[in-house]
């Protein structure tokens, strides 16, 4: 059972949302918040697996609150699901430590399947938002990449491309998972990239 809370400031759309979710028997809605505030506080309080996260909220918005909640609760996923697909949002939710970006428009059955995809901690973008993930990709990376990783660096990255953490990469390469988080250290390093979800954007575009 997936804990699951629902962060937005439209009572009318959570309401609904959290009607249709919950049906489905392996989602649990713990509890909703109206504001980013509200958010963090209920995440504090409820300790869910997956917050499903609007942007635009008032008193503090969705980035801010995702920003803070993977600061003091990084084991909590959180799933943007906004009607802006604007290129800043987009970039923000993820530096802030968002799985994943969808809209609002997304069918309820593929929301669900995000829902327990980024649960496993898996990143989950909507078809319309994976193009500008890319775009913010530094175009010369896709040619200097083979020559600036090792074998070894490209194997793990490929990993992270499938969404896998370090734990399960260490046990498919036979690695300690303290070598497979020095791998990622440097493979973010050398590629110039702020963190893995960008990492695992790129490699799921160029190696998968």
């Amino acid at each position: 059972m997936i804990r699951l809370l629902l962060a937005d400031d439209q009572e009318l759309f959570r309401q609904g949302l959290a009607t249709m979710l919950s049906v489905e028997g392996d989602l649990n809605i713990v509890g909703q918040a109206s504001n980013g505030k509200e958010a963090f506080h209920a995440a504090k309080l409820w300790q869910p697996q997956v917050i499903l996260m609007d942007v635009r909220m008032p008193i503090c918005d969705g980035v801010q609150a995702t920003s803070e909640i993977h600061q003091y609760y990084p084991w909590i996923r959180i799933l943007v699901l906004t009607t802006f697909d604007d290129d800043e949002y987009i970039l923000r939710s993820l530096q802030a430590g968002a799985l994943g970006y969808l809209l609002k428009r997304t069918p309820v059955s593929e929301i669900a399947a995000a829902i327990r995809s980024v649960a496993q901690g898996y990143s989950q973008l909507g078809p319309t938002i994976a193009p500008k993930a890319f775009s913010q990709l530094k175009p010369s990376v896709k040619d200097i990449a083979p020559d600036l990783l090792t074998k070894r660096e490209i194997q793990v990255l490929k990993l992270v491309g499938e969404g896998k953490n370090n734990l399960e990469i260490a046990q498919s390469l036979f690695l300690s998972e303290g070598t497979v988080k020095n791998h990622v250290t440097q493979i973010l390093s050398k590629l110039e990239m702020r963190d893995r979800v960008q990492a695992a954007l790129w490699a799921h575009r160029h190696l998968l």
